[in-house]
Formats: C-alpha cells, sequence, structure tokens
C-alpha cells in the first residue's frame, strides 16, 4: 500500500463521479464512500507532505476544480492529511464526529465562501490623519527640532497611534456594515502584513456571488484610490469547515 492515502476533502454522499482531477504528485484524483460521506484522496507518493507553495496550490486546486464541475458541498481538510488506510478514518473521524460533520454539510449546502482583504498606505493615511487633526499637527510641529523628554515622544506617539487606530477602525466599520448582511456566517482573519487592515471571510448563499462583488465594487468606488481590496470570489470554504 506504500505511503497511505492523501485525503482533500469530504462530500455528502453519493458524492462526484469520474472528475479526472490530478492530485499531489500527479497521482489521479479519486473517491471512497464510508456510510454517509464520501473522501477525495489520491495515494501518498510521499511519507509526509511539506507545506510548500506547490503543494498548498495543488491542495486547493483539486478542491475547487471538484466545486467547479458542479460538487458544491465540499468539506476542504487541511493540507497534508495521510491515513494509513480507510478503517483509520472510520475510527478516528467518521466515528467520533459524524454527527458533527453531517450539521458542516447542513450548513455548506447551496453555499460558498468568498474573501476580502483590504489594504490602506499608512503613510498616506498618517499625513491625511495630522491635516485632519490640526491639533495633532501643531503639537508634532511643535516638537519637531526640540530636544524632548521621552515622555512627550511617547505620548504624542499614543496620541497618533490610537487616532490611526480609530481611523482603521471607522473603515473596517463601513466593510461591515455592508458586506455582513449580506453573508449566512463570516470569520475575521488576522492581518497578514502591515499594510493589510481587514481580512475577512464570508459564507454566502451560492447565487448571491454577483450582488456580493458588486458591493464590494461599490466600496471600492467609495473610498477611491484610498484603498487596495483583494476580492476573492471563489475558495473552498476552510474558514467554515470547522469542527466544533
Amino acid at each position: 500500500m506504500g505511503n497511505g492515502l492523501y485525503l482533500y476533502g469530504i462530500f455528502p454522499a453519493p458524492g462526484p463521479k469520474n472528475m479526472n482531477l490530478e492530485g499531489l504528485d500527479r497521482q489521479p484524483v479519486q473517491t471512497y464512500g464510508i456510510d454517509d460521506f464520501v473522501f477525495l484522496y489520491s495515494e501518498a507518493q510521499q511519507e509526509r507532505y511539506l507545506a510548500s507553495r506547490r503543494n498548498l496550490l495543488g491542495h486547493e486546486k483539486v478542491l475547487e476544480q471538484a466545486m467547479e464541475k458542479g460538487y458544491r458541498t465540499l468539506l476542504p481538510l487541511q493540507f497534508g492529511l495521510i491515513i494509513e488506510n480507510w478503517e483509520t478514518v472510520n475510527q478516528q473521524l467518521i466515528v467520533p464526529q459524524g454527527q458533527g460533520l453531517g450539521d458542516l454539510f447542513n450548513k455548506l449546502d447551496g453555499r460558498r465562501e468568498v474573501g476580502v482583504k483590504v489594504f490602506w498606505e499608512a503613510n498616506a493615511e498618517l499625513e491625511a490623519l495630522l491635516q485632519e487633526d490640526q491639533n495633532l499637527l501643531a503639537e508634532r510641529d511643535r516638537l519637531e527640532g526640540k530636544s524632548l523628554s521621552m515622555d512627550q515622544v511617547v505620548q504624542i506617539g499614543q496620541a497618533i497611534e490610537q487616532a490611526m487606530s480609530n481611523r482603521r477602525q471607522s473603515i473596517i466599520e463601513v466593510f461591515q456594515a455592508t458586506l455582513n448582511p449580506l453573508a449566512v456566517d463570516v470569520v475575521e482573519n488576522d492581518a497578514l502584513t502591515d499594510a493589510m487592515i481587514y481580512n475577512a471571510a464570508y459564507l454566502i448563499p451560492w447565487d448571491e456571488e454577483t450582488h456580493f462583488s458588486q458591493q464590494v465594487e461599490a466600496l471600492d468606488q467609495q473610498f477611491d484610490q484610498r484603498l487596495r481590496i483583494r476580492y476573492n470570489s471563489f475558495t473552498a470554504p476552510f474558514n467554515f469547515a470547522q469542527l466544533n
């Protein structure tokens, strides 16, 4: 049996037929059913897979291609899951978590995940802030060129930091007010870079993606060049596939 089986995700039965997908290490992707669950897998060619960009994208591509072929209700599994045999899956996943998996299928049925990442130009925002807040600007200018006590430096630094934080929050609240009502569920993730101020995933009804993307577009117009918005309109629902 070699290195075991590499798992990508789980469908509700009866699952897909003849998808002709290529998985990691160019192995054919196959399906295997246990009870109400159909697993998407390929034969592992390695004992463990490194989380390289190529492997991660390969894992996601299998899931996305399956969804694009019309098998939309798909529970993605985390990258790197290799099992010895199907008995292991039964004992470790289906017996203890079968009920939870069923609940997740109900939640994902007819829905898709989309993602929004918002970036700003911190320097430009700081300048704009100082222009709008004349007190802060005067304070900063007054202190320039003087030898300051540490306390004064810290105070103005904190005042600016707090004002920038409020500025960031007010942008985020516009996104929340516009997009959250369109979603069945929302997950807010950590910002991945300093320039990123917001990173959210939305579970939305499958057929309402066009409307959702129009709202994202409208937000882009509203902030007119101030922000960079990265919108991912199609992804396997990793953020909403968490077993409790």
